[in-house]
């Protein structure tokens, strides 16, 4: 873990020196003292300073950057610069330049643009991160090691041609078994030798935004490129770790859909993440987000690595962030489980394009800023919380599996609609938690199921070898479990399941789907309920996927309401050894799915934390036997929330004031209540 570094959260983000003088650095570090900032990740973007040649490396300046800091008493997430390369690598050695999925090469510029499989690229990354470590092991402001920068983007060269061929080699072991794997005696692809395969790119397989001629193809090629930029960053990690035990992460980007983020977070010590929501981003999705970054390593508590301060520079509309919530949004991912808060930047850029993205220190140069007392004043509550949140955990009964390889199989789908979006139905069934207050954890498929009651898994479209006879054995021993229209249709190469879907769900579920119809975006169906169930009673609305099933020992609660499959199942519930496995059909509105998952929960003995009113979301932290309860005011007028006997007298660690049976929780404002 980071915090034998120092005992409180990390309060801090990337810090840019060398783009100014000495003057300006001191006058930074004047304002950092003003605004509590007590770590700074540094070293990002600085290969091409380090390495001016092949042979030449210049470390006195980096020297002086991490002395002055540690001066001051300023920490350092020291970062490995090698998330782009210097333009005299790309002019000597054009291996180390990708090529684009229109099999372009790439010229030197931009970011995100070193080949994976560029043997130049590996040997000079690695052999950078082994001096820094080597350098700076025993440096007192080493807190963390940052390597490379937010990781992603695939290549198509003739190295990366040649390595994937290798791979599926490991993979298959013989053409005879890729070729039966694939499918492909569909349009005569039958593959002959290796070397007949190319990577599935705009000139072979793909077209129209990463829709996909052979489905197989390009979702082998997804898990090759990520597991690619994987075995970079390790390279790096190994090479620090000959020298230096301290922590190592990278900075991931949320439900970011090129990489498998399970996968990775297995490599790192701990987890950090980028959060970048917009002004209309659900505040619900942000909260997911948060819980699967920290779902990643089980649990474990996770860094914010970056987010602004006040705007960013590459959405479409760069509104400002409001006055409180920086400091809401900041508490936010605490509340789920960051113990870490971090900005991007520090000093604003005067060039290029992230010049309008927000900072702690804005263009003006002084601290007379709101956004910079704003800051300041975070800094000082995040000083008094100690170190009393530190490593806390939140405990969930709740789980909803996410899979980056069902992700890439739905989005290479060649059907049934292009409006079907894997996170969005993911964050459907998340909110229905988020709105009842029930805490929830993002999960992989590798986690332990029986730590849960309830396990939610939308559009579980691919089922992997042993996840069916998993789902089996802990509806079994008594767990609920939730899975949707569009599950239980392909294996791991994304060849369907014969013999009725949802496959080898079906003897699960208690169903048969016959037929899938997809809506049109101004169409819709209706859910009939047969009977009350919780608050559910009468007709509600669906649309985007209607699977038409048979039940087959499911119990039917609804049915559609319209179309020439009125009268069939939308809503069944199963009967499965000691517990129950309910599926849903189509794609409820949000009213039903609210009352449906809360009913669900009541019978399950899942309790909501808080019963708190629209707009105020609840968490909950523990350690050491003390919990710490969230409440955060998303709105903007302040709100009224009614507490259990259990949090009476609980005291706010932000304002030191103790609670009675009701708590007031100001317009876009936080309370963290201990109790005692």
């Amino acid at each position: 873990m980071i915090h034998d570094k120092f005992p409180k959260i990390w309060y801090g983000g990337d810090y840019n020196p060398e783009q100014w003088d000495e003057a300006t650095m001191e006058e930074d570090l004047r304002m950092f003292k003003l605004a509590g900032i007590d770590v700074a990740t540094v070293n990002v973007f600085s290969w091409a300073r380090i390495q001016p040649d092949e042979e030449t490396y210049h470390f006195e300046w980096l020297d002086k950057i991490l002395n002055r800091l540690d001066e001051e008493g300023i920490k350092v997430c020291l970062a490995t610069s090698t998330g782009a390369h210097p333009a005299w690598m790309a002019r000597k050695y054009p291996d180390i330049r990708r090529v684009d999925h229109n099999l372009l090469k790439r010229q030197f510029g931009g970011r995100h643009n070193s080949c994976p499989h560029s043997p130049t690229y590996r040997k000079f990354a690695e052999l950078l991160a082994d001096k820094l470590a080597e350098r700076y092991k025993d440096h007192p402001a080493l807190a963390a090691w940052h390597i490379a920068n937010e990781y992603g983007g695939y290549c198509y060269c003739e190295n990366c041609a040649a390595a994937f061929r290798v791979w599926l080699q490991k993979r298959y072991g013989s053409i005879e078994a890729l070729n039966k794997a694939w499918y492909t005696s569909f349009w005569g692809h039958t593959f002959y030798e290796w070397e007949d395969i190319v990577p599935p790119s705009g000139m072979s397989e793909e077209w129209g935004g990463g829709r996909s001629n052979f489905q197989s193809i390009s979702l082998d090629y997804r898990r090759f490129q990520s597991e690619s930029l994987l075995d970079c960053y390790r390279l790096e990690y190994d090479a620090i770790k000959k020298h230096s035990d301290v922590a190592i992460t990278t900075n991931l980007m949320g439900t970011y859909p090129e990489l498998d983020y399970f996968a990775w977070a297995k490599h790192m010590d701990v987890v950090s993440w980028d959060s970048y929501p917009s002004l209309d981003t659900p505040v619900s999705m942000t909260a997911m987000t948060h819980d699967l970054m920290r779902g990643l390593k089980g649990g474990q508590p996770f860094m914010l690595m970056e987010q602004t301060p006040s705007q960013q520079n590459w959405q479409a509309y760069n509104s400002l962030k409001r006055p409180g919530v920086m400091r809401l949004w900041s508490y936010q991912a605490v509340a789920h489980g960051a113990d870490t808060v971090m900005f991007f930047q520090l000093r604003r850029s005067i060039g290029a394009c992230e010049k309008y993205h927000g900072a702690v220190i804005e263009h003006v140069g002084h601290e007379h800023t709101r956004v910079f007392r704003e800051c300041a004043e975070l800094g000082q509550e995040l000083v008094k919380l100690e170190d009393k949140l530190l490593d806390s955990r939140l405990t969930s009964k709740a789980a909803i599996l996410y899979d980056w390889d069902n992700r890439w199989a739905i989005d290479l789908s060649s059907g049934p609609t292009i409006a079907l979006n894997y996170v969005d139905q993911v964050h459907h069934y998340y909110k229905a938690l988020y709105d009842n207050h029930i805490q929830t954890d993002l999960i992989g498929l590798e986690d332990d199921f029986d730590r849960y009651e309830l396990i939610i898994a939308p559009v579980l479209y691919m089922i992997k070898p042993g996840v069916a006879e998993k789902i089996d054995a802990f509806v079994k021993r008594g767990g609920t479990f939730i899975t949707t229209f569009f599950s239980g249709i392909v294996n791991e190469t994304d060849l369907v399941t014969v013999g009725g879907y949802p496959g080898k769900l079906r003897p699960i579920l208690g169903v048969w789907a016959e037929e899938i119809d997809a809506l049109f975006p101004d169409a819709s169906n209706s859910i009939v309920m047969k009977q009350t169930y919780g608050g559910l009673t009468g007709e509600y609305s669906c649309n985007l996927l209607c699977d038409l099933i048979h039940a087959e020992g499911a119990e039917v609660l609804a049915e559609y309401g319209s179309d020439f499959y009125k009268g069939m199942p939308v809503l069944t519930r199963n009967r499965h050894g000691e517990g129950e496995a309910w599926y849903i059909a189509s794609n409820p509105e949000e009213k039903f799915l609210k009352k449906l998952i809360a009913q669900i929960c009541q019978d399950k003995g899942i309790k909501p934390l808080l019963n708190a009113p629209e707009g105020v979301e609840v968490t909950e932290r523990s350690k050491d036997g003390k919990r710490f309860t969230f409440l955060l005011n998303h709105n903007a007028e302040a709100a009224h929330v009614e507490l259990p006997a259990a949090l009476h007298g609980a005291k706010d660690l932000l304002s030191g004031l103790g609670m009675n049976d009701v708590a007031v929780v100001p317009g876009r404002g936080v309370l963290i209540l201990e109790q005692v």
